[in-house]
């Protein structure tokens, strides 16, 4: 198994066990490192869902009680984990990544810092929890992705927004139950 992909570049590889074990791994060593309690690291994304073809970057959410409070403290320790605090803008996220090397060039990992159990908590953990118990949505999901995927192989930004409706419906399935 190769995580990584580099700045803007999208790919997808076939689904693998290897993924959940890289997951558990970091895991364990983030356990280690920093006070976070086990419930509160999750993996999330289209790794965490059996059988999805994914990019290949481990996406991993990290739930803290308030985002505006979060010590210096934690942000080492996820630094000696490999992470290292992105200048992406997104609300109520704070966005970490891991690289293959010091060049910075190939991510293999992201931690999203959120507030536990609040929106975004909720919405990422449903959305593993429903394509993973709900076939039919796992394939439409898949069919998208591969759809963007026709004409190019780029353009990050260009990707999420063209699964974005998709996405949204899922986490409105949340907000109706």
């Amino acid at each position: 198994m190769q995580l990584g992909l580099k700045n803007n570049e999208i790919r997808l590889e076939k689904y693998t066990d290897k993924w959940q074990d890289e997951f558990i791994k970091i895991k364990n060593e983030l356990l280690k490192l920093t006070q976070l309690e086990e419930n509160r690291i999750e993996h999330i994304g289209s790794t965490s869902i059996q059988g999805m073809s994914a990019k290949p970057i481990l996406d991993i959410v990290v739930g803290v009680d308030n985002l505006k409070k979060v010590d210096e403290e934690l942000f080492n320790s996820f630094r000696k984990a490999g992470f290292l605090r992105l200048r992406v803008e997104k609300p109520n996220e704070i966005v970490l990544a891991k690289f293959t090397d010091e060049t910075y060039q190939v991510k293999t990992h992201f931690i999203h810092l959120v507030e536990y159990q609040q929106e975004i908590w909720n919405n990422l953990n449903f959305f593993r929890d429903y394509l993973n118990s709900n076939e039919e949505a796992r394939k439409e999901y898949l069919d998208i992705k591969t759809s963007y995927l026709k004409n190019t192989s780029s353009g990050i930004i260009e990707y999420t927004d063209f699964k974005k409706d998709f996405v949204k419906s899922i986490h409105n399935k949340r907000n109706t139950k």
